[in-house]
């Protein structure tokens, strides 16, 4: 009897162990490119056929079915278990199934365009017009705009959360008829019919299959969200608007904070939404969106379908997978093959280095950098101390109000690490009342504090950063005067609490300041390199402005994103690389107007070597610890679409010319007419407008191929210049290029070596060292970034 009872919880534990090992999870089975022309039918009945194969029965197979791709992607997601998406990882065509990844976007404009040389005749006189520089850059970027007739004729596809048809951003006054090209749909749904599409917003489609197998049946109450394209969040409509929204005079944000006019580096280009994102059930939206794989890739193929011209994909994950299991990475490679140009947020994971996000040489991947814009608020103690801080909060004090430590006026019983967080009812009214907070920055969300604050019947927020968010202090929309401060002052504020026996503060509200500050610089958030999947593949690709900026909003979403917040905002500020993307989204679209027969390298490899390296005061862009900004943090330097119309030289890239770099990282079988060769170049060698060497020993030989497309005299010679990274030697063979026409290529090597007698201590070893290297006509220069690490 002792031995059947010892038996009994492992007996009890076999079925339940079987049932973990069979339990079901989306997968999508990838088959590359579809081979020869079938009926939708039939590719479904095909992708059937290997379901059949591993499921019990065909009922089974059919209910487990979520998607057929059938337009340019050629796979499924299905309902599997592991060892049934084992079996068909084995079986012939199959080039990889791999487990849907939700994602989780993060926050992943009436200055922005201005900033970068974009602007129109007229302008609200809110906002300082910039004195032109010595090219009259503005006077180039009215007439950049006019030869792009502003993105006339171009369709950019915006995958995200969705939009508010009704912001004045999404207006069609005066737009022509819909390009007779555009082949899509207005999918009719939740607040949402025919009438929301217009000849601005052109298409609009969403996707919730996967979304619904992963939390279960949309319930609209529980989800906070729209069964159909309609934005709840607010995410979509800025992105959407940031890249192509109309002009509109007068926007601004949270009583006054911004403005001026705003609009989208493409105005009168068209809009397609495709909704695969959605709101977490029952979560607070601030806690962000979740877009399923299989939803995302769905999307992506309709786009490619309807004649989409650029897609601009505001969304990663914090956790890079490999290119044959990321969706995305998939889906773009079939849209590059259309020539459909691909942008996409590099992430918010930064400072930290190898968090990038969207790290596919096909992709233009895009960081995030400041404005010359600041709210500037300030902050005074009752013993003289001012500052300037950040602050776009609305709300005003009156006079001084004590100051307390959140350490001294909360609860009993909140744990001793979290005394100073001000998290959810953590601070004791009593204590709290009329006063000034500080609270430090660490556990629960910046918002929430202020929130707390304002619960316990605070006058006002002092919000310091710790030592690991470093001196980059955000500003938010929050419920009190709320000052923003850095390590250094927040030591200030405490031994002032401490030593004066009447502490108190006074919070000045914000203001919109322009020219405040050199620019741009890069924001500490912003996803760092190296290429953690490829580092023979420098990324990020760009940086463009992603910090404050204004843009188009949800009705259905507070300017906070918190359900408790009751404010509307037409329009809103907000940061992130979901930001900083369709910026360069906006500026594809003009190039693809101005260049219509350009490839999607040629576009990309525009944009990357006529970037600025230098900010407004003529000095290198720093990054957030004051020293000049490396490319794992910037890549090229930040966009310049006025120069990228005339580049001079691109690096271009087919198709063919992906699948071969694909065989440098075991991506093979995706299109039934390309097979990798017997002797596979590396990876470095594919013709990328930078030049990434990982573990350097000894001499490496770097190819590469430009073509000549600048404009004006078609007979030009290029001089190669260099400032080679520390301790390497890059040479040119050859060092000087020759064209006697537009279109002809050029071919040449970058010799890169170790320095005779270089010698290292043990933490440069596998440290990346940077440098550039240029092609000169006296007209253009065609820069290019190189990372090399010693091994």
């Amino acid at each position: 009897m002792k031995k059947l009872t010892s038996l009994f919880p492992l007996l009890f534990l076999i079925p339940l162990l079987a049932s973990c090992a069979e339990e079901k999870q989306v997968y999508i089975v990838y088959f590359g490119e579809h081979k020869g022309d079938k009926a939708f039918h039939e590719i479904e009945e095909h992708h059937h056929s290997y379901l059949q194969s591993v499921k019990e029965s065909e009922e089974d197979a059919r209910a487990s079915l979520l998607y057929s791709y059938k337009h340019s992607i050629n796979g499924f997601a299905a309902e599997l278990t592991p060892d049934q998406a084992s079996k068909l990882e084995k079986l012939a065509e199959v080039v990889s199934v791999f487990k849907s990844h939700p994602r989780k976007y993060e926050a992943h404009t009436t200055r922005s365009w201005e900033f970068v040389g974009l602007e129109e005749e007229e302008t609200d006189s809110d906002v300082p017009r910039r004195k032109n520089d010595a090219d009259d850059r503005f006077r180039v970027g009215r007439n950049f705009l006019k030869k792009a007739k502003h993105g006339d004729g171009i369709i950019v596809g915006v995958l995200d959360s969705g939009v508010w048809p009704e912001s004045k951003s999404f207006n069609d006054k005066g737009m022509g008829p819909v390009p007779k090209s555009w082949k899509g749909i207005c999918q009719t749904g939740v607040a949402f019919n025919s009438s929301h599409c217009n000849r601005k917003i052109i298409g609009a489609r969403y996707y919730v299959k996967g979304y619904e197998r992963y939390y279960g049946a949309f319930n609209a109450t529980a989800n906070k969200d729209f069964l159909s394209p309609r934005d709840p969040d607010g995410h979509g409509s800025h992105t959407a608007s940031t890249a192509v929204g109309r002009r509109v005079l007068g926007a601004s944000a949270l009583g006054g904070f911004a403005k001026g006019s705003a609009s989208g580096g493409a105005p009168l280009a068209r809009l397609a939404i495709y909704k695969a994102c959605w709101a977490k059930p029952n979560a607070e939206k601030v806690e962000g969106n979740i877009c399923l794989e299989e939803d995302m890739l769905a999307a992506i193929d309709d786009a490619i379908a309807d004649g989409v011209h650029v897609i601009s994909i505001s969304i990663g994950t914090t956790e890079p997978f490999p290119f044959t299991q990321d969706g995305i990475a998939m889906g773009a490679l079939h849209a590059v093959k259309r020539n459909i140009v691909v942008a996409a947020s590099a992430g918010n994971s930064g400072p930290k280095p190898g968090t990038l996000s969207n790290l596919a040489p096909w992709i233009i991947t895009v960081g995030a950098s400041t404005l010359d814009r600041a709210f500037v608020g300030g902050l005074v103690l009752g013993n003289g101390y001012t500052i300037k801080t950040d602050s776009i909060t609305a709300f005003k004090m009156d006079k001084f109000a004590p100051l307390v430590y959140a350490s001294n006026v909360v609860v009993p019983g909140i744990a001793l690490n979290e005394t100073s967080q001000c998290l959810p009812n953590s601070l004791k009214p009593e204590l709290v009342s009329g006063k000034v907070v500080l609270c430090l920055r660490g556990a629960g969300s910046r918002i929430g504090k202020g929130m707390e604050v304002k619960r316990a019947g605070g006058a006002g927020m002092i919000l310091g950063n710790i030592a690991a968010n470093g001196n980059e202090v955000p500003s938010d929309s929050h419920f009190v005067p709320t000052a923003g401060v850095t390590p250094t002052v927040v030591d200030k504020i405490l031994e002032y609490i401490k030593t004066d026996k009447n502490p108190k503060a006074f919070i000045k509200p914000g203001k919109t300041v322009y020219k405040y500050q050199a620019a741009p610089s890069m924001t500490g958030f912003s996803s760092r390199g190296p290429n953690v999947v490829d580092p023979n593949i420098l990324k990020p690709d760009i940086t463009a402005p992603g910090l404050y900026i204004l843009a188009a909003w949800s009705g259905a979403d507070s300017p906070s994103k918190m359900s408790v917040d009751q404010r509307v905002a037409g329009y809103n500020i907000y940061s992130g690389t979901s930001m900083s993307c369709p910026h360069v989204a906006g500026a594809i679209a003009l190039l693809k107007a101005i260049h219509p027969k350009w490839s999607s390298a040629a576009i990309r490899s525009a944009l990357m070597t006529t970037a600025w390296m230098t900010n407004d005061k003529k000095k290198p862009i720093q990054d957030t610890t004051g020293l000049p900004a490396n490319p794992f943090a910037l890549g090229s330097g930040h966009f310049r679409p006025t120069k990228a119309a005339d580049p001079g030289l691109v690096y271009d890239a087919s198709y063919r010319a992906y699948l071969l770099y694909g065989c440098s990282v075991n991506i093979t079988n995706i299109d039934p007419t390309f097979k990798c060769p017997s002797k596979i170049p590396p990876g470095y060698n594919h013709n990328y407008p930078s030049i990434a060497v990982p573990n350097l020993k000894k001499t490496v030989t770097v190819k590469r191929t430009v073509t000549n497309v600048g404009t004006g005299n078609s007979t030009s010679t290029y001089l190669f210049s260099v400032k080679p990274p520390s301790g390497i030697s890059v040479k040119a063979i050859p060092n000087i290029l020759s064209f006697n026409r537009i279109g002809q290529k050029q071919r040449f090597k970058i010799v890169i070596k170790p320095l005779k007698n270089q010698v290292m201590n043990a933490t440069e070893k596998g440290q990346y060292q940077f440098g550039w290297f240029s092609w000169t006509d006296k007209v253009h220069v065609v820069r290019s970034p190189i990372a090399v690490s010693l091994a």
